[in-house]
């Protein structure tokens, strides 16, 4: 062969191994754009089950919330709980799988009380070290106290737990001061009657609360109509600060201000009928603002009927609201016609 053969041999051989790369490298990359479109494609499909599982459960964050609320103290905000609970609700769509045959409602609401506690926790001011030893003193007096037919002392439980006194007083403090939530009672399991909170009021204490709540709907429909409507809107119906403002037409800020002087001024309302001895002497008794308080502390008084207060379904604070406006109207009907 000669040389001039040779390298058209060569050259030849190159150009078929160039071919069969190029080839290669295009059928690779033909398959590594469909692995990617098919992928992107599960991602979407996977994306709007997810949509589709939150939307159609979100009836479930309301219901594990109201479930919870029982056993939590009044000041926890329940936004706040309603988020923590459509995080989880969110997180238990994107971990679901159905083969493992969960029902979805069930896995999520196990995830949802999760996302509870979580939120609880991180309220908590105590630490877990002090809610152990907590869990531990209790126990210790419970048995001292099934033993000894009454309630321990504080240098009794300290005996029994070979703990000087002053430790056992200083945990008591860290709980008081904590603010105390019952952790063990968010249940993964259960149905709503165990995170109802069991009453043991003897029937005076029960008319008492009775009245009590009866003269706080009293107090809030005898309000003025601006500062009534804050307090039904705000605490009553769960609304927002800026759904106020935009109703009243005035700013967040001067929403808050209405809603601090409504406070102020149901406290006295309640405590003119309840606690009389707690009422602030006027500092001038005959001046503008002692007859506005007094007309109040009267519309209060004259809210309700000794028995209305007293029934086991009263009469809601909306209803006596409406029913306040009516009188209003009407008083003023009259001071016109005259």
């Amino acid at each position: 062969m000669t040389t001039k053969q040779a390298t058209a041999t060569k050259t030849v051989t190159r150009t078929k191994t160039a071919k069969v790369a190029k080839t290669a490298t295009t059928a690779k990359t033909a398959t590594v754009t469909g692995a990617k479109i098919t992928g992107a494609n599960l991602d979407a499909d996977r994306r709007a089950h997810e949509s589709e599982l939150v939307h159609e459960h979100l009836p479930l964050v309301q219901y594990v919330v109201s479930e919870v609320a029982h056993r939590i103290p009044s000041h926890v905000s329940r936004s706040d709980l309603v988020s923590a609970g459509m995080l989880g609700l969110a997180q238990a769509a994107r971990t679901f799988d159905p083969a493992r045959g969960i029902a979805f409602d069930r896995f999520a609401s196990t995830r949802i009380r999760g996302a509870l506690l979580d939120e609880l926790r991180g309220r908590d001011w105590a630490s877990r070290s002090v809610r152990a030893r907590a869990r531990g003193m209790q126990q210790t007096s419970e048995e001292l106290t099934a033993r000894l037919g009454r309630a321990p002392s504080p240098d009794e439980i300290a005996t029994a737990m070979n703990v000087p006194a002053d430790q056992v007083h200083k945990l008591v403090d860290d709980v008081h001061r904590a603010t105390v939530l019952n952790y063990e009672s968010l249940v993964l399991d259960g149905d709503a009657e165990s995170f109802l909170a069991a009453t043991d009021e003897s029937p005076e204490e029960a008319l008492t609360a009775r009245e009590r709540r009866s003269y706080l709907t009293d107090a809030v429909a005898a309000l003025p109509d601006r500062l009534r409507r804050v307090v039904i809107g705000y605490f009553f119906e769960e609304r927002s600060m800026q759904d106020l403002a935009d109703e009243l037409g005035v700013s967040e800020s001067r929403v808050s201000q209405l809603r601090a002087e409504a406070l102020l001024l149901l406290k006295d309302g309640i405590n003119s009928q309840v606690e009389p001895a707690q009422l602030a002497p006027e500092p001038r008794p005959n001046g503008r603002v002692a007859r506005r308080k007094a007309a109040y502390y009267a519309a209060v008084a004259d809210g309700s009927t000794y028995r209305a207060r007293l029934a086991s379904e009263p009469e809601s604070v909306q209803e006596k609201a409406i029913r306040r406006a009516r009188v209003e109207q009407d008083a003023l009907l009259e001071d016109i016609a005259l």
